[in-house]
């Protein structure tokens, strides 16, 4: 483990798409959708042991979720959660972080992922991980991790590679060519027959000195405040100073504002078994499902002449589906879901979800 390796977990997102599980109190990242015992927060930080030492491990969240990253990360350092006073999207997140880490560890190689993401294969995801941050230890570059796709998905970005040759201190890693937006359906069929489109993880590897260096270059509006901040970061000051300074920054991603501008970007094409569990119907992919097509999480749930269903419930009550194709049932906390699969996302949005 290299002591100068730090993890960076995005945590501030709002995601409430598993309602009624998740909700604007309680975002996707702080739920166990999967019933495995633990929180996609907690999975996340869980994926990097024996990756970064845990004073290392860094979360950058909102105000109204500081206290629920301390309470599921405890061993996580207090004055290692920062919290944004509003929402400005990725780029000024990792800008504020990775000064912050500058000021302590100027040779710090740094690994950004979301909070809320699933991965099954952690073992091979903890190998991408390490060869990811030797990469970027010896080089200016900045490294994304690309996943293999497996379907014509239209709710990711995708990365297009340029695979005519591989770099020459690491044999898996390629140049990025473009960054391509989510397409339409057309185009996402014509990235899967063609080589060389990866989707877009969201998860980046870089030196401290790397990614300050292109927000210099690409993004000196977003720069500037959080370089002009150094004196305070660490002090009795500093989360005062954010909350004056951060509503300044201009709400947009890591992406537009340094990634498709930079000159020095590669990536690891991947295949650990990942997600980005955006809803119940995506449960589908994670979950084994009967001879039928039904998934399920609970106790005690009984389908009958059900197909193609996806049942969730947390507690102990019995349930029983009779006679429903293609259905989202779920409860918790006293709501019930139940609405047709197709429709989930008009229905969450219909009840303000």
């Amino acid at each position: 483990m290299d002591k100068n390796n730090h993890l960076v977990i995005m945590a501030g997102g709002v995601g409430s798409r598993f309602w009624p599980m998740s909700t604007s109190e309680c975002p996707k990242q702080f739920i166990d959708p999967l019933a495995t015992g633990r929180s996609l927060l907690q999975q996340t930080a869980d994926r990097f042991a024996d990756i970064c030492p845990a004073e290392n491990i860094w979360v950058v969240t909102g105000k109204n979720y500081v206290s629920a990253v301390r309470e599921q990360l405890p061993a996580v350092r207090a004055d290692h959660v920062l919290c944004e006073p509003c929402r400005r999207n990725t780029a000024p997140c990792i800008a504020y972080v990775s000064w912050r880490i500058k000021v302590l560890d100027p040779r710090a190689n740094i690994i950004v992922s979301p909070s809320d993401h699933v991965v099954t294969d952690v073992e091979e995801f903890r190998r991408v991980a390490r060869i990811a941050l030797a990469f970027a230890a010896e080089s200016d570059g900045i490294l994304t991790l690309g996943m293999q796709p497996t379907r014509p998905e239209t709710g990711y970005g995708y990365i297009q590679a340029d695979l005519s040759a591989p770099c020459a201190r690491a044999r898996e890693i390629y140049r990025v060519d473009a960054f391509r937006e989510k397409p339409d359906l057309a185009t996402a069929e014509r990235y899967l027959r063609q080589k060389g489109f990866f989707w877009n993880a969201g998860i980046f590897v870089f030196r401290v000195q790397t990614i300050v260096n292109a927000l210099r270059i690409y993004a000196p509006e977003i720069n500037d405040i959080f370089e002009g901040l150094a004196h305070v970061y660490g002090t009795p000051q500093e989360q005062e100073t954010i909350d004056a300074k951060f509503p300044e920054c201009p709400n947009i991603s890591i992406d537009y504002a340094v990634m498709e501008k930079a000159e020095d970007v590669y990536v690891f094409p991947a295949k650990f078994g990942w997600s980005d569990l955006g809803t119940w119907s995506s449960l589908h992919q994670q979950l084994p499902a009967d001879a039928d097509g039904n998934v399920s999480v609970g106790q005690d749930v009984q389908l009958f002449d059900s197909r193609n269903c996806i049942v969730h419930t947390v507690g102990e009550r019995r349930v029983v589906v009779q006679g429903l194709d293609g259905y989202i049932v779920a409860e918790h906390n006293g709501a019930l879901l139940i609405c047709k699969r197709s429709e989930e996302q008009r229905i969450t949005k219909l009840i303000g979800q």
